[in-house]
């Protein structure tokens, strides 16, 4: 059987029967029969009840095999028991597809499993083609037939096929209510027969369909369902539920289908390229951006706003998904300056205040001069902004966020929907969505900051000054002293014993690594040498302009320790913080660290220890040597008492701190003081 011709009669049928049609409004036999009719069905309907005459205007059968001529498709609201037998008569009547909207089959215990499974032996005895049990329908506005609820005639661009009633409703109210509709809309149900792989296949074959989204619970064939993930051609957004231990349990009584390791799904997903969302939300906004959206040629976005507030929050929304937002150049920004009130801030982004309200088309005045430079526009209306559709151009890279407008924000958001403008009603969905065009791209490659110098008002203590101060805390750090040249550098290695370790000695190279200005395990006299002749080349070659006053020479930690980073920062605010992590040269790489007030207590050390993602690494995972946790809560008190004591230390930083089953060690010391002499 082709699929995709059978799957028409019931997208595409050319007559309509509802069985179970009810003369009582708010019965659904009542409901889906009016929604098929107001909804401007042009084929022939058929209520099928036995004990009315004419309902909604329409002449009654008493059953399916009474009907004028045979209808392609059946609409089935009567009870579980009945349904089976019900569907053999449609098949020997010439029906050719049913939605069975009844409940109480599979879902519904052991006397439900077998309900349905005659209802499968009829199915592929006859080869009726079946949606459901237990579903809501089917909507397809561009044939005008609605065979669901609620009642939506609006055509538009997404199909979306969901194994949860509510979950379809709720989708296509937020379909609704921004004017976009959509082009199809299934509710699969318990998938006694049509599956997601079914209608996947014939989404993607539909003309009026350019995004299909699915709700997904479970997968029935998988391998039918991977064919048609590699075929499709067009994007498909998944939510997929279930994705907890507790999540999976629920979706398999739910629906009763596999839900499935949400490991093996999310892997599944990226190799087919499918756009995961992981709420209804992110659904509905990833569908609407892929569908509505242009794409965008590049990462960069330009800014204008009336809201300061909401531009920062989409600047952080950015960030978080590799997305740009460069200052514009000279040039641009002094035309800008030119043509914007002089109180509006220029750069990016543009804040055009609540000048705005008064001159809405300063916004377009904005994007048409950064249009150039810049790959998308970002225009967030924070204010009742009248006129504010006028400023969007229909099909342009410009992602509208509209928010804080009250009754202007409604008028002028219908505007938008009217032309085919997409609207989002925070910065965070609105980016977000956005990005999701670069989803299966390569990532920008990572981006370490270089490291700054200490900031003004700021000095970082000598290395030898540093270590000596933490030792003396109380906290064991190993000695730094500064040899001005190669023979200094050996007579402090013979002093310490082999192995040692050099480090640049440099206030301009906090990062020694990136420099090539550490060199460790050296074992004998000519090593330290040759240690400090490339030390020093290497550093003159990649920073030339850095102040260098030698190398520090220290003894060697015993190997075997997890490298970790304490460290206090004083906030301008809040005044001391204490920090912890996994550290070495994977601080910033993982940024796994935590943070905590100071004061702080015993709960508090323990709380900030438990809360990094490498916690597990200190307590014996997987065979490793359980760590001293003693130590190291001891050491966090000491640097907290510490940094209350020295109020003038701006930050202090002990990276690597080398945590062993027995104690610890830090191998560096940075400490940055107030006090500049």
């Amino acid at each position: 059987m082709d699929t995709l011709a059978s799957l028409e009669a019931i997208f595409r049928p050319q007559s309509v029967a509802v069985i179970g049609a009810s003369t009582a409004p708010g019965k659904l036999g009542h409901d889906i029969l009016a929604n098929l009719k107001n909804g401007g069905f042009a084929g022939p309907l058929y209520p099928i009840n036995p004990k009315a005459d004419e309902i909604l205007g329409l002449p009654v059968s008493k059953a399916i095999t009474d009907t004028p001529a045979p209808p392609e498709l059946a609409v089935v609201v009567i009870p579980a028991k009945i349904v089976t037998p019900t569907l053999e008569q449609c098949a020997a009547a010439g029906v050719k597809a049913a939605i069975v909207i009844t409940g109480g089959f599979a879902e519904a215990g052991e006397e439900g499993e077998r309900l349905q499974d005659e209802m499968a032996q009829v199915i592929l005895r006859t080869g009726l083609r079946v949606i459901g049990p237990n579903c809501q329908g089917v909507n397809n506005p561009h044939h005008r037939m609605c065979a669901s609820w609620p009642l939506i005639t609006t055509r538009g661009k997404i199909a979306f096929a969901s194994q949860s009633g509510t979950v379809g409703a709720a989708f296509m109210d937020l379909a609704a209510a921004e004017g976009l509709g959509v082009s199809a809309f299934v509710s699969l149900g318990n998938r006694v027969d049509v599956d997601e792989a079914e209608v996947i296949q014939y989404f993607n074959a539909d003309p009026h369909t350019q995004v299909i989204a699915l709700y997904l619970e479970g997968v029935k064939r998988p391998t039918y369902f991977l064919d048609a993930l590699t075929e499709a051609s067009k994007p498909i957004v998944i939510l997929k539920a279930g994705r907890t231990v507790q999540g999976s349990k629920a979706a398999e009584s739910h629906t009763k289908s596999l839900a499935g390791a949400d490991a093996i799904y999310e892997a599944l997903f990226q190799k087919y390229r499918v756009y995961r969302a992981d709420t209804l939300e992110d659904l509905f906004d990833y569908a609407k951006a892929l569908a509505y959206l242009p794409k965008p040629r590049g990462r960069r976005l330009m800014i204008s706003t009336s809201s300061g507030g909401a531009a920062i929050l989409a600047i952080d929304e950015a960030e978080r998904h590799g997305l740009e937002v460069p200052a514009p150049s000279p040039a641009v920004r002094d035309r800008l300056r030119e043509m914007l009130p002089a109180h509006c801030a220029v750069g990016n982004p543009v804040d055009l205040t609540g000048d705005a309200i008064s001159a809405p088309a300063l916004y377009r005045q904005v994007m048409d001069e950064t249009a150039r430079d810049f790959d998308y526009q970002v225009v967030i209306f924070g204010d009742p902004i009248p006129e504010a559709a006028a400023q969007v151009k229909t099909g342009a890279p410009e992602l509208v966020i509209f928010l804080g407008g009250a009754e202007v924000e409604q008028e002028e958001r219908q505007k938008l929907y009217a032309a085919g403008v997409p609207v989002f009603p925070t910065p965070e969905r609105g980016i977000k969505a956005l990005a999701q065009f670069f989803r299966f791209e390569p990532a920008p490659a990572l981006r370490l900051e270089p490291a700054a110098p200490p900031p003004s008002g700021l000095r970082l203590l000598s290395a030898a000054e540093a270590a000596v101060m933490i030792t003396k805390a109380g906290i064991p750090a190993a000695a730094a002293p500064l040899a001005a040249d190669a023979e200094a550098a050996v007579n402090l290695a013979q002093q310490f014993g082999y192995p040692v370790a050099l480090k640049v000695a440099s206030p301009d190279l906090p990062h020694k690594t990136d420099a090539g200005g550490v060199h460790l395990y050296l074992m004998d006299d000519e090593e330290v040498r040759q240690a400090y002749q490339e030390i020093m080349a290497s550093v003159r070659l990649r920073e030339r302009e850095a102040r260098v006053e030698g190398v520090t020479v220290s003894p060697m930690a015993k190997p075997g320790g997890q490298e970790l980073i304490l460290g206090t920062v004083t906030d301008p605010q809040y005044g001391p913080t204490l920090m912890f992590g996994m550290g070495g040269i994977y601080t910033e790489l993982y940024r796994d660290v935590a943070f905590c007030l100071l004061p702080a207590y015993e709960e508090d050390f323990d709380r900030l220890i438990r809360s990094i993602r490498g916690y597990p690494l200190l307590t014996g995972y997987r065979g490793q040597p359980k760590r001293d946790l003693g130590a190291l809560k001891q050491a966090m008190k000491i640097l907290a008492n510490f940094a209350q004591a020295h109020p003038e230390l701006d930050q202090v930083e002990l990276n690597p701190l080398l945590l062993y089953d027995r104690g610890l060690f830090v191998v560096d010391v940075r400490i940055f003081s107030r006090l500049t002499a």
